[in-house]
């Protein structure tokens, strides 16, 4: 399992769309505070290391324009892949009950949620959204052995 991707926005703290200055003051507002002569304690030396990586990466404007391209591939696959699971959805017909009208389980009956998504469906019974679904929830919830306290 790979770990998490490196992004050197989210370490700089600043959006993609942010200019080269706005990068810049951010990496020396950070650089500041987190320096080993300031904070001598290892987690500021590695995060340190982590502000010079990204600043590095990001100064670079081939490096950051090819970052960009890729992120937004990326966003393009994962909205691509949330449709496709989207339009998959179970019909009501599958299992009798309530249908979602929003979130991203659109579409599903509460009982294939159930199925699919259990932990979900416990925390729609805690929620202020599924208050509609609520002794729906109950029952499933019962019948499963699950309780929503």
């Amino acid at each position: 399992m790979a770990g998490p991707v490196f992004d050197p926005y989210a370490v700089l703290q600043v959006v993609p769309t942010a200019e080269q200055e706005v990068v810049h003051g951010a990496f020396r507002a950070l650089a500041l505070k987190y320096h080993p002569d300031r904070d001598p304690s290892r987690r500021a030396a590695e995060k340190m290391g982590d502000f010079n990586r990204a600043y590095a990466f990001l100064r670079d404007e081939t490096a950051r324009a090819a970052h960009d391209r890729n992120r937004r591939a990326t966003i393009a696959g994962i909205l691509v892949a949330a449709t496709a699971r989207a339009s998959s959805a179970p019909s009501a017909k599958t299992a009798a009950g309530s249908v979602l009208a929003f979130g991203r389980y659109t579409g599903w009956s509460l009982p294939d949620l159930a199925r699919q998504d259990p932990d979900y469906l416990l925390w729609l019974s805690r929620h202020s959204s599924g208050i509609r679904y609520r002794t729906e929830i109950y029952g499933i919830l019962r019948t499963m052995g699950v309780s929503a306290a």
